[in-house]
């Protein structure tokens, strides 16, 4: 391109151009989760994020005659408040922080656009109570400290600058499993930086003036306001499989492999599908890619060697597989009232999935659930909308989940007239304990001290199955195996769900305990739960047993030892 400037008008298309690659990356992007559990969701939570921004941005565009301030507020308003999970929140924060950096300019120069890459990882930074290096934090450092040294250099072409950028932020992502240990022995990157490299590579595409389609699906009136899942639903039904076969496998070499090598198959496999991901390491090469013909992409491989850990998988079945879940979810009725109630001193929100688990949150007197939790989590403005349904001074806020405490926090941020006061649950155990704990008549500081002080007693357990192979953790693990979650890591790993729920109490048990409690899922009859409850009575005779039905999708058993 002449200009080695960027307007309003060429910022948005960039930024649409990049929520679009995202969004089209979004699965790929899940499958690099670092457990194996089946709700892998940093591709959607990001997506979501950035395309509840990318439908202000459109309306904005659409209309002609843009203004950098009037996007700048766009892209940070939308973004804030349609995060979802860790990565959302972040992906939020440094657009917030790079929209700083820029909204005063009508033409971002290259010493402009280095500041607001400065401005946005500073933001992000902040945002996180503890960051953490190798994650989406670090890629997005590793760009900004490199659009500084370009600046400084006295680079003067836009197009290089932008290019060296995001080449180098590349290079950064591939050193995260390096930096977690975690990443490595999983054989992934981290999928936010992945997510946020997508991003970067959209917009540069349409600064490039590569042909794409900026259409962004408006917001339909028929989501709604109670709960994530239906958006949820609509986004995975509206999905298009372009290529309907995840292929995996590994190569054991036999010949040469050297970088024109990897260039060649990485070219044959993109002339085929998608996706791809090609790692190469001493005599093994790992493969992923999504394609509509699977022995194309063997037979390739079949020249380099022999092929190990090969696995392909329906993504279309799977899909509607997925969909159908989804929608016995949303067959379920809306809550009773979601009107306000009689005025209160203090109020509480949970989030929440499953009819048991709801009631007993209800029953403790919580006073609005959120659905969501693992499969789903609620973006900043359903805790808003909440917090508007809840007539509280002062309202107490349980996630019970680590990847929706940032959004928790960020909705704290934004209310200014009631008192909001985020107990960082990452457990629905934890949370059932916290709400517990609360005290009428003592202070609102001494009660989220003691509230807090309770929950860090709590050791929980989940039950789920693994999606696809791997070891992690020191266990070997395949696809179907049934496995238990602890607070760290991976407990227990099986073939049947209640000699693993029983292994995983087990190693929950390192520590004198009183109370065991156990909810058993949707997909557990009552007669198995009492049976796994009376071998763990067996062995634990000192402990009292309490059994609840909790109807939560995917994980068969929450259990939770105090």
């Amino acid at each position: 391109m002449d200009s080695n400037t960027i307007d309003a008008g060429l910022m948005a298309r960039m930024f649409l151009a990049g929520a679009k690659n995202l969004e089209s990356k979004k699965e790929w992007i899940n499958e690099l989760n670092v457990f194996p559990v089946p709700d892998g969701d940093t591709g959607t939570n990001m997506t979501m994020t950035i395309m509840a921004a990318a439908r202000e941005v459109s309306a904005l565009y659409d209309m002609g005659d843009i203004d950098m301030v009037s996007l700048c507020k766009a892209i940070s308003s939308g973004s804030l408040r349609g995060a979802r999970g860790n990565s959302g929140v972040i992906l939020s924060q440094l657009f917030r922080g790079f929209t700083k950096g820029v909204k005063e300019s009508q033409e971002i120069t290259i010493p402009v656009l280095a500041a607001a890459f400065e401005k946005a990882v500073e933001t992000a930074y902040k945002a996180v109570m503890k960051p953490k290096e190798g994650t989406i934090l670090t890629v997005a450092k590793g760009g900004a400290v490199k659009a500084r040294e370009l600046a400084d250099a006295g680079v003067t072409d836009m197009s290089e600058f932008l290019g060296q950028v995001i080449a180098h932020a590349d290079e950064v992502l591939l050193t995260t499993p390096e930096l977690l240990p975690v990443l490595k022995q999983a054989g992934v990157v981290d999928s936010g930086g992945q997510g946020l490299m997508q991003v970067l590579k959209g917009a540069y595409d349409a600064y490039l003036g590569k042909e794409i389609d900026l259409t962004v699906e408006k917001k339909t009136a028929a989501v709604p306001d109670k709960a994530a899942g239906a958006a949820g639903y609509e986004a995975q039904a509206n999905a298009e499989i372009k290529f309907g076969y995840c292929t995996e496998f590994i190569i054991m070499l036999n010949k040469v492999f050297n970088i024109k090598t990897e260039m060649d198959f990485k070219a044959y496999l993109e002339s085929i599908g998608d996706s791809i991901v090609v790692v190469a390491d001493e005599d093994v090469v790992k493969v992923h890619v999504h394609t509509n013909d699977p022995g194309l992409a063997i037979q390739k491989a079949l020249k380099y060697g022999a092929l190990s850990n090969m696995k392909i998988d329906n993504m279309r079945l799977e899909h509607q597989e997925k969909l159908f879940r989804m929608s016995k979810q949303e067959e379920k009725p809306a809550a009773e009232d979601d009107l306000p109630g009689p005025k209160k001193d203090v109020g509480f929100i949970a989030v929440s999935v499953g009819d048991g688990i709801a009631d007993i949150f209800k029953g403790l007197g919580v006073d609005y659930i959120i659905e969501g939790g693992q499969t789903m989590n609620p973006s900043t403005e359903d805790m808003l909308n909440a917090i508007d349904k809840v007539n509280a001074d002062t309202i107490f806020i349980l996630p019970n989940n680590k990847n929706i405490i940032l959004a928790a926090n960020q909705a704290q941020s934004l209310v200014k007239d009631k008192k909001i006061v985020v107990i960082p649950t990452k457990t629905v155990p934890q949370g059932i304990t916290a709400v517990i704990n609360y005290v009428p008549g003592l202070s609102t500081e001494e009660n989220e001290e003691t509230m807090v002080s309770e929950m860090k007693a709590v050791a929980t357990g989940q039950v789920t199955y693994a999606v696809r192979d791997t070891n992690i953790d020191g266990q070997e693990i395949r696809q179907g195996d049934f496995m238990g979650l602890g607070d760290h890591g991976i407990l227990s790993v099986g073939t049947a769900i209640s000699t693993v729920a029983l292994h995983m109490v087990d190693a929950m048990m390192a520590e004198e305990k009183e109370l065991i409690s156990i909810y058993y899922g949707e997909e557990i009859a009552e007669e198995d739960a009492e049976k796994l409850r009376g071998r763990i009575g067996e062995k634990y005779p000192d402990c009292d047993i309490e059994l609840q039905y909790g109807g939560q999708p995917i994980y068969y058993y929450i259990i939770s030892a105090e």
